[in-house]
């Protein structure tokens, strides 16, 4: 059952409609995540990112490395080994692809979650799909966010963080030997620790982990580059000719090459699943469109750098052989790989790299598992407190469990979750198209830091209090709307 539905989800739904998104929104928008690429450096490099407000809300560079440290978890390491394995080569030209369309996909999902977040009590936003489908599409559409909200807190609250616990058990069993049941104890202390803090505590934390991580990761995949460099131009023609079937022995073909680089595409940067708004939501920015630009900038991260760097380690290596394929899968292919490159120490280092990515990864499924509790019920501190010490159970358990059935059955809930956050951003596409449209225009007349005015959109039901600008804001803003009506 589980396969069927998956590959009614994953084969013919969802194609359509992930393409449909992120093909159509990029035409609309003109091409947003090309024309803004440049953008995304100006303003991680203009100091605005790193800006709290004076409310104590976290800066937009705070929600970007939360996003990053769920989008960047075992599917880069593993993921993508799967991807190649089972779909060739080829997989990673159409991963590319939905990492290029995603970004705008992103864009619209990300600046949305913006425009519609809600301020709460404590200096923090929540948002999200829930929050702009009942806000954007009606009280009537409250069902769906609903649906929505359950669906995420069983895939990413429950499903996805026992399954990155058993990644990094088994990962460490097989590097260093230790007992999983060990592993699991010590990552769900760890995780209580900082989940018992609340999201300011995780960013805090993920400001620190998520760059380190990142970093490292990549700086090894150039040093592999490096060391195989004249290799790097028969890579590239062997990615692109099994991507279309051009290479008739290797992998299943250019559906399989399809498929894989779409599921594990997905589920690597999470473009149009609507995981990523609930976090890009909680960011104090002057415009929404900012966040959408910095959220685009996530998905160029995850897919086209980090999972390009795996794909590299793998396909320079003899370990994978393009007629008979590889041996070993997932997480232990990406392991010999690094380790015919560097020596044994690059086993050590792949786990190392796992264990940091899927802990970031299960701090943000939590957080995204709180939020969707949140949509319930706001003032349940009892509530809330049994979901963490449920997570810290669930870490243990899923570390010494075969997490086979959970991974199907997470592959459903994921499809699902994407299925009805893609139909809520085709009703909001004008929507979102018309603030990007102000972003745009403000840019046009040579305003650098384009300011959103909540007042100019009566119709869209914002909560004033989450659109209560910084104080030079309010006085830019101001000196814009007295000059132009004096003109």
């Amino acid at each position: 059952m589980l396969d069927m539905l998956n590959d009614l989800l994953w084969g013919k739904i969802l194609l359509v409609l992930l393409v449909g998104v992120g093909v159509g929104f990029t035409f609309a928008s003109r091409f947003v995540q090309f024309r803004y690429f440049g953008e995304m450096f100006r303003i991680l490099g203009s100091g605005q990112v790193f800006k709290r407000s004076q409310h104590g809300h976290l800066s937009s560079f705070q929600a970007l490395v939360l996003s990053v440290a769920g989008r960047v978890g075992g599917g880069n390491i593993a993921g993508v080994a799967v991807a190649i394995t089972l779909g060739g080569p080829g997989a990673i030209f159409w991963m590319w692809l939905v990492g290029l369309m995603g970004m705008a996909t992103s864009f619209l999902e990300c600046t949305l979650a913006q425009t519609y977040k809600e301020a709460e009590g404590d200096g923090t936003y929540r948002g999200g799909p829930a929050y702009y489908i009942v806000k954007g599409l009606g009280k009537q559409w409250r069902w769906l966010a609903a649906f929505y909200s359950v669906l995420l807190l069983l895939t990413f609250g429950f499903a996805f963080t026992a399954l990155q616990s058993y990644a990094v058990a088994t990962s460490f069993g097989d590097a260093f030997g230790v007992p999983v049941l060990y592993t699991g104890i010590a990552l769900a202390m760890l995780v209580g620790l900082i989940i018992f803090g609340g999201i300011k505590r995780i960013a805090r934390i993920s400001e620190i982990l998520v760059p380190f991580m990142a970093i490292s990761y990549i700086a090894i995949a150039l040093l592999v580059i490096a060391m195989n460099i004249g290799e790097i131009p028969g890579v590239i023609a062997l990615i692109v000719k099994s991507a279309f079937g051009l290479e008739p022995l290797i992998g299943g073909g250019i559906g399989a090459a399809i498929m894989m680089g779409l599921k594990r595409g997905l589920f690597s940067n999470e473009a149009g699943l609507g995981s990523a708004p609930n976090v890009a939501a909680v960011a104090y920015v002057p415009h929404p469109a900012n966040q959408g630009i910095v959220q685009a900038f996530s998905v160029f991260i995850d897919t086209v750098i980090i999972c390009s760097a795996t794909a590299f380690l793998i396909l320079l290596s003899g370990v994978y052989d393009p007629a008979a394929g590889a041996g070993v899968e997932g997480i232990a292919l990406t392991q010999a790989a690094l380790a015919e490159h560097v020596g044994e120490w690059g086993r050590t280092f792949v786990s190392l790299a796992l264990l940091l990515f899927a802990f970031s990864t299960i701090l943000y499924n939590y957080y995204l598992g709180e939020n969707s509790l949140n949509f319930f019920s706001r003032d349940n501190q009892n509530l809330f407190n049994a979901f963490r010490v449920a997570i810290v159970l669930l870490v243990c358990w899923g570390a010494t469990t075969d997490l086979g059935t959970v991974f199907g059955f997470a592959d459903v809930t994921m499809g699902l979750l994407a299925v009805v956050n893609l139909i809520a951003l085709i009703l909001l596409f004008k929507c979102g198209l018309r603030i990007l449209k102000d972003f745009d225009s403000q840019r046009r007349q040579g305003i650098k830091q384009p300011i959103f005015d909540a007042n100019q959109h009566p119709d869209l039901d914002l909560d004033p209090k989450a659109w209560e600008l910084e104080p030079e804001e309010a006085e830019a803003l101001k000196q814009r709307l007295t000059s132009a009506s004096a003109e």
